[in-house]
């Protein structure tokens, strides 16, 4: 399944298995922007994430953890 900004939850699974030991809250959003843009799956256009789509991402990720 190729992920797109918008699977928000999908995201932050693929982040919570990659990234295990990092606390989210603690994740700067243009270094998560990186992790999500270097997921395997993800394919989208990395221009077209703004802060909100990177604070939901975030929220989410906490929530896996």
């Amino acid at each position: 399944m190729k992920l797109k900004w918008t699977d928000v939850n999908e995201i932050a699974i693929e982040l919570a298995e990659k990234y295990p030991d990092i606390d989210p809250m603690q994740v700067r959003f243009t270094d998560l922007h990186q992790y999500v843009c270097s997921l395997e799956n993800f394919e989208d256009d990395p221009n077209r994430c703004g802060e909100k789509i990177l604070e939901a991402i975030q929220m989410a990720w906490l929530d896996e953890k």
